[in-house]
């Protein structure tokens, strides 16, 4: 017998999950760590986090298709288990000296749990809260932005105090913190009764939806745009979060190069969890703002003003002017996956939104690998002067995103063959009630065209 919480449960449910998820951004936390502890390369290290991203996006997009055949329950544990294992193989890895037991725990198995409960969140939220979907799913999406402040601030530091700065024990013992945490939490998740209202509502929204398969939408001149812009969004903001604590030590060890490694350590520690909350807080602040301006006039301001941010971080060197401007760059990070759930809706229809947001987010895995190994290259080849190659190449990798956006608008589209019901229904008028024999008589004139 499975148990059903209220729905503000349910949404607080659903945020912790993502809180705990959303952890993965604090990454660079241990790259400066693996680098002096293991030996490893920041190219090396850069492919780690790329791996997990990757398979975080593939494995979004295959939940996202899968959510409705086997329900948020069962995915959303799938999801923790998956991610606290890879946390435990992670440590495993780390004893043994095992590099590619470390991709296949940290990277492929840790993301794969990630993808799976990344998508469930949203889409459950959505259903309970049909009436204000932009809100609460804001909500639930802030929760894996500010995850990375948990991990950088709360556990990271207890864990490196607790085992002397031991890793092999703080990746073992996040894998068993984050168990106890996800695994009851995804027990109690589940989608709005039947008999409910909240479900009728959510069921009147899919049933208005418009006509067209989802083969139809993913294969539309829309989706690839919106893919595109998205990309490059998502690009620009993760070359920051896969390095924010290195290049920040090097901008305090360029102004200050009398500060010791411990104290640069716990600078970029800061950086990545106010950065954290930056992100977190743009997933609602500029959700919200897409409510009053659109869509797509919200990823314009995103990719423009990012650009100019960019620009100024080419040649930025004051430690807190150069952490203010990271700090925006996670904002406008956080306002695309804000914006994006939102933007599929308005254009595809609420009952195709699972499936599309899946398949968008692998943007997000394509984003994953290119963003990290470029500025791990760059880092390996020119230390010296990876700052303003970084920089330089999001300036580009926005401006693209920018040209891109003039391509989409917010207005729904239309595929397939569209019913009469379904044109009634757009306008909100009831559908003609018939009967047998009139519907016999008119044989299909029930259809427009």
């Amino acid at each position: 017998m499975q148990v059903t919480v209220p729905r503000v449960v349910t949404v607080l449910l659903c945020a912790l999950l993502q809180l705990c998820f959303g952890t993965v951004y604090a990454w660079s936390f241990f790259q400066t760590l693996l680098i002096q502890q293991e030996g490893w390369s920041f190219t090396q290290t850069a492919a780690a986090f790329s791996i997990t991203i990757f398979t975080l996006g593939i494995a979004a997009a295959w939940a996202g298709a899968m959510l409705p055949r086997f329900g948020p329950r069962r995915l959303a544990l799938a999801g923790s288990l998956l991610f606290s294992v890879g946390y435990l193989l992670a440590g495993l890895a780390l004893h043994l000296d095992l590099l590619l037991l470390f991709y296949i725990g940290y990277g492929v198995i840790g993301g794969a749990g990630i993808g799976l409960g990344y998508v469930t969140p949203v889409a459950t939220t959505a259903k309970w809260f049909p009436e204000r979907k932009g809100l609460a799913t804001g909500v639930v999406i802030m929760g894996f932005g500010v995850g990375a402040l948990l991990l950088s601030k709360i556990l990271a530091p207890l864990l490196m105090l607790g085992t002397d700065g031991d890793l092999p024990l703080i990746f073992a013992w996040l894998g068993i913190v984050f168990a106890c945490i996800l695994v009851p939490s995804s027990l109690l998740l589940s989608n709005p009764p039947a008999d409910s209202g909240v479900a009728l509502a959510s069921a009147e929204a899919e049933e208005a939806a418009q006509p067209g398969s989802v083969a139809d939408c993913l294969r539309s001149r829309e989706f690839v745009i919106m893919w595109l812009v998205f990309f490059f969004n998502i690009t620009a903001g993760i070359s920051v979060i896969s390095f924010q604590s290195p290049l920040l030590q090097d901008v305090w060890g360029l102004a200050d190069p009398s500060l010791d490694p411990e104290t640069l350590a716990r600078y970029g520690a800061t950086l990545i969890a106010a950065s954290s909350l930056c992100n977190g807080a743009g997933r609602l602040l500029w959700g919200l703002l897409s409510d009053r301006i659109g869509r797509v006039g919200t990823f314009r301001i995103l990719l423009a003003s990012q650009m100019i941010v960019f620009g100024i971080l080419m040649t930025e060197r004051d430690p807190w002017i150069f952490s203010a401007l990271i700090c925006y760059v996670l904002l406008c990070f956080g306002g695309g996956f804000a914006t994006m759930p939102s933007f599929i809706v308005d254009v595809f229809g609420t009952k195709k939104m699972s499936v599309i947001y899946g398949a968008v987010l692998t943007a997000w895995a394509a984003a994953g690998i290119f963003g990290p190994l470029y500025v791990g290259l760059l880092k390996d080849l020119y230390p010296d002067r990876a700052l303003i190659y970084c920089f330089l190449i999001g300036v580009l990798i926005l401006g693209l995103g920018y040209v891109f956006s003039f391509l989409l608008t917010d207005e729904r589209i239309r595929l397939g063959q569209p019913t009469l019901e379904s044109t009634l229904r757009q306008y909100g008028i009831p559908p003609l009630q018939s009967s047998g024999a009139d519907a016999a008589s008119h044989g299909g004139a029930g259809r427009l065209g």
